[in-house]
Order: C-alpha cells, then structure tokens, then sequence
C-alpha cells in the first residue's frame, strides 16, 4: 500500500461450492471501490485454492474490468473435471472398500442425520481399512484415482520417490481430512445448487485412469507387498454399475465454471508441487488449445502442503506479474533462479512460514523453492 496498491477482499456471501455467488461479489465489490474510492489504474484479480479459480474465472467472464491474474493453487481445472475426478475416488472407495454401500450422488440434504451416518460410516471404513496391508493398497488406489500427492508437510522433507509407506500414510491423511467431507457434504452442497448430480463415470476404464496417474508405481508396489491382485480389483472396478448425470446440473457447473483457454490478459499461476499441481497442467492444456500461450506463464514452488507459499514467493510472484503489465513482455521473468533471488532479496521477516502448531504464530525460516517442474496429468479433464 504505500507503493501506491489498495487492496479490495470479499469473503463468501455462501459456503460450499459458492463460485456463481463469488463471481457476482467480486464484480459488486469493483463497483462499491470505484464508486467509494475511485477507478484503479488497473486491477489485478488473485485468491487462493477455490480463489484461485474465481480469480481465473474472472479474466475469463469479465476480461475488461481486469489487467491480470494471479491463481495461487488453484483449482484451474474447472469444476466438472474437479468432482468428477472426485467421484472416481470416492466410487473406489465405496466399492473395494464399502461394499457399495455408501450413497455418492444424490446425497441427503446438507444438515441431514443420513448425510452425517453416511459420512461417519465413511471414516469408519476408513480406519479400519488404514490397519491392514491390503487396504492401505486399496487406499492408495483411491487416492491415486485423484492424484492425491503423497507430500503434504511443508516443513519435512519429501518422501523418496520408493518410499510408498509414507506417501500412502499422507494421502490416507488426506483423505480423511479433505476427501471425505468433499465426497459428502461438499458434494451435497453442489447438488443442492445444480439441482441434481452433475459428475459421471460412464465410459470410465479404471485400469487406463491408474496407468496416467502419479501414483501408479506406489499403488503396484503396496499391492504386490500385500499379496492383492490388482488386475482383479481393477476389473471389479470397471464391473461395477456406474454413475450417470444430470444434463442440467453439467450445465450449471459447466457454466460456474469450465476454462475455455482463452485468455485476454496475463495470467501468472503459481502451485507447490506436494499439491494437485495437475490442475495448472489442466488449465494449460486448455490454453494451449485456444492457439495462443503467450499471456500465460507457470510457476512452481518444491513444498509440501497445499497453498503454503512465503510472503516472499508470494510477493516475488505478483511483482513478476506486475512487471510483465509494465514492459509487456515475460521476457525470462519466471525463470526459478531469478524469482528464487528477488525472494531471498525480500528480506528474512518475508520468508518465513506459520508453524501448523499450536496456532501457527510461530513463524519459521523457510528458503524461497522455486524450480523448473512438469506437474502429472489431470485424469479427468473436461471437455
């Protein structure tokens, strides 16, 4: 700010699957500036995790009210790829691991008593299946349908590449603190909003899906110390009755929001690579499909954790983009040593990182990571 920024924030005006609402509050929220502060000189739009997709959705709906954006780990690749890769985890789950008999489309209403005894029954199923070596194989296949990364802590280092018992212990994490709530109450939400159920696995082959995925070597190493025969879960898998949509409810989701690639402004996106850093490789894809990458450029931070940037990658990210408005051209700008340099110039105080505990106000001395770095393919891109 006292270089001449100001900064405008909204929060959710709704929980849950909010993009319809947010689209609408950050554009209300430009209005209320210029008409209470005045017109920016430009305005760069930038949030994190679902944020991070509004802030691309933004350019995308309203490229004449934005000069840039700024996605940090976001979810780039749109919202019917997103929970319908989500839906072939959660499918595995519910059939190697439930005997089918969790609900996973056309949930209960949120607040419900069956939503919250499906969900506990979940993460019963869940510890129990974390206790033995076949199912932590098949926990791995679950978490590999979703590419969850096996990296999660950013103040540890990452597991070795054959190090399958700690990657598989981290996505198990995972999946209890984030994927089952996702699976239920999150996709409850988004029923509820769509009007019915907007994913699908019709079509699916689960042996091609495990074969693109990162955790492929992982998911046959603890199956084969588990002395489970894969081909046959995977063919159980693609055996089993599949789920359909709901034609309207694609269409809303599509419409709040699937990527189109085309980008009007500059786009900079930045993600750690013990994330879903999948989804930036998704949007790019989508980009370079549009005919013209020019406007966008991706950077990569080597952390476990999802949105766990330093204020100084942070502020290193932003200053790139700002430079890239200024000269119009990236002009090597995004290249990991020299970002690594103007972070380390920023300053010790800058970076640093919250401790997770007790409360995260202590801060800890952190290196800027920024490196060259191709994220896995997204498994269920869409269109």
């Amino acid at each position: 700010m006292q270089q001449g920024y100001a900064l405008a924030g909204s929060s959710y005006s709704q929980t849950g699957w909010a993009t319809q609402q947010a689209f609408h509050d950050q554009i209300a929220l430009l209005d209320f500036f210029d008409a209470t502060c005045g017109t920016p000189t430009r305005t760069i739009a930038s949030g994190h995790s679902e944020g991070g997709l509004i802030s691309a959705g933004l350019v995308q709906l309203y490229p004449d009210r934005f000069a840039g954006a700024l996605p940090m780990c976001g979810a780039l690749a749109g919202g019917v790829g997103n929970w319908n890769q989500g839906l072939d985890s959660a499918f595995a789950f519910d059939v190697l691991l439930a005997g089918n008999t969790l609900p996973l489309v056309h949930l209960p209403a949120l607040g419900s008593p069956a939503l919250t005894t499906a969900f506990d029954q979940a993460e019963a199923v869940l510890h129990a299946t974390q206790g033995t070596p076949g199912g932590r194989a098949r926990l791995a296949l679950v978490a590999a349908l979703d590419d969850l990364p096996g990296w999660i802590d950013p103040f540890s280092p990452e597991p070795a590449s054959t190090d399958f018992t700690t990657q598989e212990q981290n996505q198990a994490f995972l999946i209890e603190s984030h994927d089952l709530a996702y699976a239920f109450f999150g996709r409850a939400d988004l029923e509820m909003r769509a009007g019915g159920n907007p994913s699908w696995n019709t079509g699916v082959d689960y042996q091609v899906q495990l074969a693109k995925s990162a955790d492929n070597e992982e998911v046959q190493a603890l199956y084969q110390q588990a002395g489970l025969n894969l081909s046959t879960d995977l063919a159980t898998l693609n055996a089993a009755p599949r789920v359909s949509a709901d034609p309207a409810a694609v269409g809303y989701l599509n419409q709040y929001l699937t990527f189109n690639g085309v980008l009007n402004v500059p786009v900079l996106t930045m993600h750690t690579t013990g994330d879903v850093s999948e989804e930036d490789r998704a949007y790019a894809s989508v980009v370079q499909s549009s005919g013209d990458t020019s406007l966008l450029r991706q950077v990569f931070v080597q952390r476990g954790g999802h949105c766990t940037f330093t204020p100084a990658e942070t502020l290193t990210a932003f200053q790139t983009l700002i430079r890239r408005l200024d000269t119009g051209s990236w002009d090597g700008s995004t290249n990991p040593d020299l970002m690594n340099q103007e972070a380390t110039a920023l300053g010790p105080n800058l970076n640093v990182l919250p401790s997770p505990f007790p409360n995260g106000s202590t801060l800890i001395s952190t290196p800027p990571a920024f490196l060259t770095f191709q994220p896995p393919l997204f498994l269920r891109p869409y269109p």
